[in-house]
C-alpha cells in the first residue's frame, strides 16, 4: 500500500508524546488552516482534529454525519497540510462492522494519519458491547501492522456518558490498554477526584478533554494525565471571535487588529 513518507516516524513520535505527568497538549484543529496555525505555534508538538468541528464546517451533524469518504478526505487535507504528526478523531471507523474498520483505518494511514481517537458507542446513545470494541481496536492494530505504521491509537470510552459508573468505564478502558490502545480517552469526568482515580486505576495513559472551569492544565499534569485536548471548544474559540468582529465593522467600528492579509 502507498504510505506517506516518515509516516511511521511521526506515528511513533506521537505515541512517544503521551507521558503520564507531562501530558500532549492538543488544540484541536478541523482543516488546513486551523492546522497550519496550530502548528506554527512554538511547543506544539503535535495535532489532533475533532469531528464534530470538521462536520461542522461541512454543514452535518456530528456522530457519523459525514461519510466515510468526507471524513478521510478531510483528514488527508489537515495532515497534509503539515509535518507534525495529526491524531484524526475517526469516530467509531465509519463501518458497521471491524473489517469495514480495518479497511478504513488503512485508508486513514495512506490519507497521513499518525493515529487516532475511537469511540465506544453509537449514534442512539447504546455502548457497543465490550466483545465487539476490542474486535474494532484488534482491526484498527491489524491495519496499523500491516501498514508498518504504529498508530497511537486513543480508546474512548462514553460509558459515563451512557449512565456507567466510573468503575465501569474504567474496567473497558483496562481492557482497551490490554488491547493495544497507546491511551484511553474518558468523557464525562466531573473533577480532580475523577480524574485523580482515573489514574490511578488505569494501566496505561489517560486523555481527558478540557474546558472552561475544567481542572486547571497545571493540575491534570500533576495528576498524571498524559493527553488534554479541547474537541470542538477551539472552534467555538474562533467563531465566537469572529462573530465579535462581525458585529463590530457591521455598527461600522474599529476594525480588529487581526484584520489583516
Amino acid at each position: 500500500m502507498n504510505v506517506p513518507g516518515g509516516a511511521a516516524e511521526r506515528a511513533a513520535l506521537l505515541r512517544s508524546l503521551h507521558v503520564p505527568g507531562d501530558p500532549l497538549i492538543l488544540t484541536n484543529v478541523w482543516d488546513a488552516a486551523t492546522a497550519r496555525a496550530v502548528a506554527a505555534v512554538p511547543g506544539v508538538r503535535a495535532l489532533a482534529t475533532a469531528s464534530h468541528a470538521v462536520a461542522e464546517a461541512h454543514g452535518v451533524e456530528d456522530g457519523e454525519g459525514l461519510t466515510a469518504d468526507q471524513a478521510l478526505e478531510a483528514a488527508r487535507i489537515i495532515a497534509g497540510a503539515v509535518e507534525l504528526p495529526v491524531s484524526v478523531d475517526f469516530e467509531r471507523g465509519y463501518a458497521a462492522d471491524a473489517a469495514g474498520v480495518h479497511r478504513n483505518v488503512l485508508r486513514l494511514i495512506q490519507a497521513g494519519a499518525a493515529g487516532l481517537n475511537l469511540e465506544d458507542s453509537l449514534p442512539g446513545g447504546m455502548l457497543l458491547p465490550l466483545p465487539e470494541q476490542l474486535e474494532r481496536i484488534a482491526a484498527v492494530l491489524a491495519a496499523a501492522e500491516e501498514a508498518g505504521v504504529p498508530l497511537a491509537l486513543n480508546a474512548r470510552s462514553d460509558a459515563l456518558l451512557r449512565g456507567g459508573t466510573l468503575a465501569e468505564t474504567l474496567e473497558r478502558g483496562n481492557a482497551y490498554l490490554a488491547a493495544g490502545a497507546t491511551s484511553v480517552f474518558i468523557i464525562g469526568l466531573a473533577g480532580a477526584d475523577d480524574v485523580r482515580e482515573a489514574v490511578t486505576a488505569l494501566g496505561g495513559p489517560l486523555a481527558v478533554i478540557a474546558r472552561h472551569g475544567f481542572v486547571s492544565l497545571r493540575q491534570l499534569a500533576d495528576l498524571g494525565v498524559a493527553r488534554v485536548s479541547v474537541g470542538p471548544g477551539s472552534q467555538a474559540v474562533v467563531l465566537h471571535h469572529l462573530a465579535r468582529t462581525a458585529a463590530a465593522l457591521t455598527v461600522r467600528g474599529d476594525y480588529p487588529s487581526e484584520l489583516t492579509f
